[in-house]
């Protein structure tokens, strides 16, 4: 702004000592010295709130673009969670629609199965089949085995002898 040179300086001081004189001249200067230090203080306060002010637009800003972030990122996420619950929906109606499938098919087995083990007897067929099974040997062994109709010699099911425990040996 003011280019002043060591010369220039000089200059004003000899030109202040013959206008103001000698005697004047040390208040003078304290003067100045005063009005150029509140002038420095002002500056300074000026400067210090426009920094502030710079700093409050710029967290005003920065605010601003958290909160633009944390917008996203929420509608990201629900995006998300609504795309997931889709997904999830149709996986589970394809394995409803398979294990229903599957519970048709595995029915559909069991009744083949149950016809081709026990085909139904005719009113006709149902006498030579039992004739035919009694003479089984296997089955006659087993109705051999079983213990026949009458009275029976040993402890009856209801008497108090049959509900007797056996006592254990070395007890």
């Amino acid at each position: 702004m003011f280019d002043l040179g060591t010369t220039k300086l000089l200059l004003l001081g000899i030109i202040a000592l013959l206008v103001v004189g000698p005697k004047e001249l040390p208040g003078m200067l304290r003067t100045i010295g005063r009005y150029v230090g509140m002038m420095k203080r002002q500056a300074a306060e000026f400067r210090t709130q426009f920094d502030d002010a710079m700093k409050e637009s710029e967290f005003a800003d920065l605010k601003k673009q958290v909160e633009d972030i944390g917008r996203e990122a929420q509608s990201a996420v629900k995006d998300a969670e609504t795309t997931l619950t889709r997904e999830v929906d149709a996986v589970q109606a394809e394995a409803n629609k398979t294990l229903a499938a599957i519970d048709a098919e595995a029915n559909a087995m069991a009744a083949e199965t149950q016809a081709l083990a026990h085909p139904p007897l005719g009113p006709n067929e149902v006498a030579p089949a039992a004739e035919k099974l009694a003479s089984h040997p296997e089955v006659t062994a087993a109705s051999n085995a079983l213990p026949q109709s009458g009275p029976q010699s040993g402890p009856q099911s209801g008497t108090p002898e049959a509900t007797k425990t056996p006592e254990r040996a070395g007890a």
